[in-house]
């Protein structure tokens, strides 16, 4: 059969991270070992039942059976303006300042399209959400990463990207509860990006996907809130982790009007919209009861306790996430980010995502996904107690070792 040659766009994208997590876990299952996922981000348990009979009830309406408006049910937009006047206090055109997405991804991807030119400057953070480089790849965009530490509580400190870039840039990713650190974000530090978003006519995309996700009784805070944002931005929030609809794929941005009409202008050209019973359910997840988003914020809090304090039994001085479900390890001494995640898989059977796979300043790390039940997590941490790698070798005498990625 002829074969022909993919576009230079298609050979530029990224290597799909989260792709070959799965092939990996698949290879270990499928030679019948028992493996803990906790390398994924896809929520473990199933969406609202109310929202799922919003879905079945509309899906028989022969309305929805049509196309969509192209750019979304004006009902969908309503509902987002709503919950964001309900949740966070800011008032919200519909209109003019929402745009319903394919899932928060496909915005992620979309915008640096809409707003950049080859060859303009994108601010991306690092360790940072991998699919966030293949909107810039897209783009044909330069990438200038923004180095996420420890001892700035993960937040990037703008002092140290010189002038000349900071002229450069027309777009900065920011990501808070963050994936993959779980750190949050402070008002002050909002302030702080407007203040430099004003000064370089930089525009700011808060990915916003676990903001309903905060522990310690603290809501984390959505940039949007903070005066000024909406001159400087957009704000993109999903379903998928509030709601347990990961599946359904839907979501909005929201913010500034001049990048919401982009971001309708290019899905005009791509998408006929979504199924209408999605949308209508979807509506119902946002302005329906609210139980559900309070019932799962203390599930993630109880399973992130377990582990923490598991972790902790062995030795292992790991830092609690603040929000998302992810938790950020620091790998022992000794190990990388690879090496330590390969012996957890090959002698603990355990599967979680070694820190460089989200970028340089992810090595020293593992990302934990806290999607498993409390007893699987508690099994991990004894699975991981039995390698005794907190102590200075293994039972053997021998220090622990992985294989090398080929």
């Amino acid at each position: 059969m002829k074969q022909f040659s993919t576009s230079e766009i298609l050979n530029s994208l990224p290597k799909q991270f989260f792709a070959s997590l799965v092939k990996k876990v698949g290879e270990y299952i499928s030679q019948g070992y028992d493996v803990i996922n906790l390398g994924q981000g896809n929520p473990d348990q199933p969406t609202p039942a109310h929202i799922v009979a919003k879905l079945q009830e509309a899906a028989v309406n022969p309305l929805n059976h049509k196309y969509s408006p192209f750019q979304g049910h004006q009902y969908l937009k309503q509902a987002a303006a709503d919950f964001y006047f309900r949740e966070y206090g800011v008032p919200i055109d519909p209109d003019k300042e929402v745009a319903i997405l394919f899932g928060g991804k496909a915005g992620l991807v979309e915008i640096p399209q809409c707003l950049l030119n080859p060859g303009d400057t994108i601010l991306v953070p690092d360790p940072g959400y991998p699919d966030y480089l293949s909107g810039v790849a897209l783009a044909k965009a330069e990438m200038v990463r923004m180095p996420l530490r420890e001892e700035n509580n993960f937040l990037p400190d703008y002092g140290e990207l010189n002038g000349d870039v900071l002229d450069r840039a027309k777009l900065m990713f920011l990501n808070y509860p963050n994936n993959p650190t779980g750190a949050v974000a402070t008002h002050e530090f909002f302030e702080e990006t407007i203040k430099l978003a004003n000064e370089h006519d930089i525009c700011i995309v808060h990915d916003f996907a676990y903001g309903a996700i905060g522990f310690d009784g603290k809501k984390p805070v959505s940039f949007l809130q903070v005066q000024g944002a909406k001159e400087v931005g957009i704000e993109i929030y999903t379903l998928s982790k509030t709601y347990n609809m990961a599946g359904w794929r839907v979501g909005f941005a929201i913010g500034n009007e001049s990048v919401i009409s982009a971001i309708e202008l290019l899905q005009d050209h791509l998408y006929v919209s979504l199924f209408g019973a999605v949308q209508e359910a979807a509506a119902e997840a946002l302005i329906g009861p609210q139980d559900c988003v309070k019932e799962l914020n203390e599930l993630y809090e109880r399973r992130r306790n377990v582990l923490i304090s598991g972790l902790h039994s062995l030795g292992w001085n790991v830092s609690a996430p603040r929000g998302s479900f992810f938790a950020w390890l620091k790998v022992p001494e000794g190990f990388s980010s690879t090496e330590f995640a390969n012996i957890l898989l090959e002698q603990a059977h355990i599967m979680v995502a070694p820190g460089i796979g989200f970028g340089e300043f992810g090595e020293g790390y593992v990302r934990v996904g806290l999607l498993s039940t409390e007893e699987r997590l508690a099994e991990a941490v004894e699975r991981i107690s039995r390698l005794e790698i907190f102590r200075e070798n293994s039972p053997n005498g021998e220090p622990l070792k992985a294989k090398t990625e080929e």
